[in-house]
């Protein structure tokens, strides 16, 4: 969808500069964004090697590995039907720590990574023919097959191609997320010849402290409404 929309935006914009006389206009316009592109890869290749190869010092050391215990409770309070020991909480607890670290190209691998346990999780939790809810209503209204199994007429079907509660409520983490060394805002007000850089770390602390508080308590809430609404009618 995102091509379309570029191709879009760039056809438009060309068929503008030819109606309105200003395709010299547009060809120096591209040729110098070009420029700027290029010298601003090679910026943020330096700042990305220098961070990421702070992550790998701190994961070395060990500095990871307490963080991620640090972290376990709150992970564990917005994810409780996680498995603390499985690899999509491990790969949620780095994507976290690399996000608060300012580090969003070392956390998007992580990221993927625990879309894709969660995919798995999902999977799994779809190979059985009915949610724990499901066996809750069944034994209140006395449903078993002979073999004693407990099952309810009204299973509720999964639809693997919609994202599970968890993967949402990782999207709404990852987006939200705490940030206390902006690294990217900070690469491009440099760039662009900010005198004072690191200006917005204050505010960006503050910004996504409330948008990560924000992110919660609707993770929470809404977490509140799918339990209530998945609860048997009498």
């Amino acid at each position: 969808m995102l091509n379309f929309i570029w191709a879009f935006m760039i056809i438009i914009g060309i068929l503008y500069g030819c109606l309105t006389g200003n395709m010299a206009a547009l060809s120096n316009a591209a040729l110098d964004s070009a420029k700027e592109a290029v010298s601003l890869c090679i910026t943020m290749l330096g700042v990305m090697s220098l961070w990421v190869g702070l992550m790998q010092i701190a994961e070395k050391s060990g500095l990871i590995t307490v963080m991620t215990e640090k972290l376990n409770p709150f992970l564990r309070f917005l994810f409780p039907r996680l498995d603390p020991g499985s690899k999509a909480m491990a790969y949620i607890s780095t994507n976290v720590i690399a996000n608060i670290l300012g580090l969003g190209w070392a956390c998007t691998p992580a990221g993927l990574k625990a879309m894709e346990e969660l995919k798995k999780i999902e999977e799994k939790r779809a190979q059985t023919n009915y949610t724990h809810a499901d066996q809750q209503a069944s034994r209140q209204h006395g449903l078993s097959d002979r073999s004693g199994t407990d099952k309810c007429k009204c299973n509720r079907h999964r639809d693997l191609s919609a994202a599970s509660n968890e993967m949402c409520n990782f999207l709404i983490l990852n987006i939200s997320s705490l940030q206390l060394i902006p690294v990217n805002i900070i690469v491009y007000r440099s760039q662009y010849g900010s005198v004072n850089p690191t200006a917005i770390i204050l505010p960006a602390i503050l910004a996504t402290t409330f948008s990560t508080l924000a992110g919660i308590l609707f993770i929470k809430l809404a977490d509140r409404n799918m339990t209530e609404s998945s609860k048997p009618n009498d």
